[in-house]
């Protein structure tokens, strides 16, 4: 079996991070702006119903997010002032190309996030995920102006090769393992490439559909999170607009973003800049 791209590190044994500013915590929003392919089974709202095609109710509701969904938290983070890194699908830019230009005028950071939601890269070859990814960067490049320096595999899955692959196309970061509070370098055959956290439980998708909290358990939860994390950690807050897009929840999500960004003492800030401060940093 090949082994996974890091080593064990207890957090209490490396030296402290110190944040921009003084900060005890760094804090990023993803918002998961993603297509799903007609006529492949997806997350269900009702999974009895998945492998019916055409599938109204499910498809339904996912597409619900690229159509209102990421609109209304668009303008939640307009209200807050809040920077933004989009987690995005390469087919975005030719299915919702709105989308990509309410992000640019924005300045969003944007993370490759695979071309689709339908499309995983488990059980490629490295030759075929190499084409795989480096496809996905082109064309984010050339929709957004801008080649993505971190990654999010397409429901956060990988292959043994994922790592070295993406550091030798030039990523610098990726998001896919959720096992630590702080970034961390991974071990690649040439380049470098960092861990950054990303929120795997304090997420939309398992708080909603896994765990089936409701909106104001979730707000909760963002507010105790940031409130109890240690000096040094990062909090990524990961959000999917078919979801938390919905207006009895954007509501509360929005009054726990309000809350995060007024704390003095967190860096509210993007996926690429954290990146780019512990490389600098370490």
């Amino acid at each position: 079996m090949p082994d996974l791209p890091f080593r064990y590190s207890a957090l209490p044994g490396r030296p402290a991070l110190e944040w921009p500013n003084g900060a005890r915590v760094a804090f990023y929003v993803a918002v998961n702006v993603e297509h799903f392919e007609v006529g492949k089974p997806g997350l269900s709202l009702e999974p009895n119903l998945a492998q019916l095609f055409p599938d109204p109710l499910n498809y339904g509701w996912r597409d619900y997010g690229a159509r209102v969904g990421i609109w209304r938290l668009i303008d939640a983070f307009d209200r807050i002032g809040l920077p933004v890194t989009a987690m995005l699908n390469s087919d975005v830019c030719t299915e919702y190309p709105e989308i990509v230009a309410a992000g640019r005028e924005r300045s969003w950071s944007w993370v490759g996030h695979g071309k689709n939601n339908s499309t995983l890269p488990a059980g490629m070859s490295a030759e075929e995920e190499r084409a795989y990814i480096a496809a996905v960067l082109d064309e984010i490049e050339r929709g957004t102006g801008t080649r993505p320096r971190g990654w999010l595999g397409p429901a956060l899955s990988e292959t043994y090769e994922t790592a070295h692959v993406l550091a030798d196309l030039g990523v610098t970061y990726v998001l896919d393992w959720g096992n630590d509070d702080q970034p961390y370098p991974l071990d690649v055959r040439a380049g470098k490439l960092l861990s950054v956290p990303y929120g795997a439980e304090l997420n939309d998708i398992p708080a909603f559909v896994i765990h089936g909290w409701t909106a104001p358990n979730f707000a909760e939860a963002i507010v105790d999170q940031v409130d109890t994390l240690e000096p040094g950690r990062v909090f990524g807050l990961g959000l999917h607009p078919f979801l938390s897009g919905q207006a009895y929840r954007c509501k509360h999500v929005e009054r726990a973003l309000a809350h995060v960004v007024s704390h003095d003492d967190v860096w509210v800030t993007t996926c690429d800049e954290i990146a780019e401060w512990y490389l600098k940093s370490s």
